[in-house]
């Protein structure tokens, strides 16, 4: 750029506009290009369901929509390929109905978020609800909450999906018996080393644990089946910190944070902590969502829906977790969070509130300030970062 400069310049400055244009012009292409890829679902029906793309504008922490694919109904979760060349959506008619469910294939074009459409297959569950691609992106998982059930699929060659490849059926009940009835499949993550996958069950109050072979898409469960959460405790999503020695389980019905030491080796886990959510003398109704950490391991970030707000807690050495502060969400319902690769923002998407939010987080703190306006959008339920 600045020969360019310079030449224009030798040449006599024909015009000092001019130079100034194609300064402006290409630290603009520069910061575009720089500028992460924002990927979120809409949690709607028929053509109000899609996954808009935004592209998070560092400089001025705005978040300027760039592409929408419609048409996709009630896309409540999704995850990316490492290679960020395929989508994984739900694709659902009537969400959590009698009828079962699909999950989507796309491929994905990841400088501006368009959409082509490859396959669908089946869930064989209900309210399917959480989607995790494995670190090779050959195997592709799935969680049916409302028929407590996981599935996986191969990833062909091709981008599209198998026929399930692999899928368990949960059983089993807790103690709250407007939500415990029977088990609630939430969340399916799979471990860092991408030997194992754990499944958080709400209804059973149980983290199940499974052996994943992710060139055949099998499971089978571990030599430790399953751990336990207190009862009544709910646990919806999982998280395991960057160094892979711990997993963080986020309960949505008692409104805590659960930590387990990960033995990687073994793939079992060890309960080390319980910590709450919300502040002490809050007596109204609220229940968890989300729960994300930090590239840098140092702070963890949980979502409070009725309490509208974001919990912050400093990570220490040994995995256990200290209450920094408790941020409002800025809108209703906080759903879904998504960390910065180098983790300055987090976005937080309040689904019910039909809005996204921007957060500084301080390197120093953890503690979040809002940042920018916030940003409309139909029933934000997925937030996904390409950076």
């Amino acid at each position: 750029m600045w020969g360019r400069l310079s030449g224009l310049i030798s040449a006599g400055g024909r015009c000092f506009a001019a130079i100034v244009l194609l300064l402006v012009t290409e630290v603009m292409q520069q910061c575009r290009a720089e500028d992460p890829l924002v990927l979120v679902s809409s949690f709607a029906s028929g053509a109000d369901g899609g996954i808009t793309a935004f592209r998070l504008q560092t400089a001025t922490a705005t978040l300027q929509s760039v592409n929408r694919t419609s048409g996709i109904p009630q896309p409540f979760f999704f995850d990316v390929s490492p290679d960020r060349r395929q989508l994984f959506s739900i694709h659902a008619e009537t969400f959590g109905g009698s009828a079962t469910e699909e999950l989507a294939a796309w491929k994905l074009d990841a400088a501006t978020g368009q959409l082509t459409p490859v396959n669908r297959r089946t869930t064989r569950g209900t309210a399917s609800c959480f989607v995790e691609v494995d670190r090779t992106g050959r195997t592709v998982l799935c969680a049916n909450y409302a028929s407590g059930s996981v599935v996986a699929w191969r990833i062909q060659s091709d981008g599209s999906l198998s026929e399930p490849s692999a899928f368990v059926q949960h059983a089993g009940s807790s103690v709250n018996p407007a939500r415990q009835k029977e088990p609630h499949a939430h969340c399916f993550v799979i471990s860092p080393d991408n030997r194992f996958a754990y499944a958080a069950d709400l209804g059973t109050d149980q983290v199940l644990c499974y052996r994943l072979n992710a060139a055949t898409g099998e499971l089978q469960p571990n030599v430790q089946p399953f751990v336990r959460t207190m009862p009544g405790a709910g646990p919806r999503h999982l998280t395991f910190d960057p160094a892979g020695r711990h997993l963080y389980v986020i309960n949505e019905l008692l409104n805590s944070v659960t930590l387990f030491d990960f033995h990687a080796e073994t793939g079992f886990l060890v309960e080390q902590q319980t910590i709450a959510t919300l502040p002490a003398d809050f007596q109204g109704e609220s229940y968890c969502a989300d729960l994300k950490i930090t590239p840098n391991g140092r702070f963890l970030y949980g979502t409070n829906r009725g309490h509208d707000s974001v919990a912050m807690y400093r990570i220490s050495e040994d995995g256990r977790l200290t209450l920094i502060g408790i941020e409002p969400s800025r809108g209703k319902g906080p759903q879904n969070l998504a960390v910065t690769r180098d983790g300055q923002f987090l976005l937080c998407g309040n689904m019910p509130g039909n809005s996204l939010a921007i957060f500084r987080i301080d390197q120093e703190t953890g503690r979040l300030q809002a940042a920018g306006d916030l940003v409309e959008i139909r029933g934000p339920s997925c937030i996904r970062i390409l950076d």
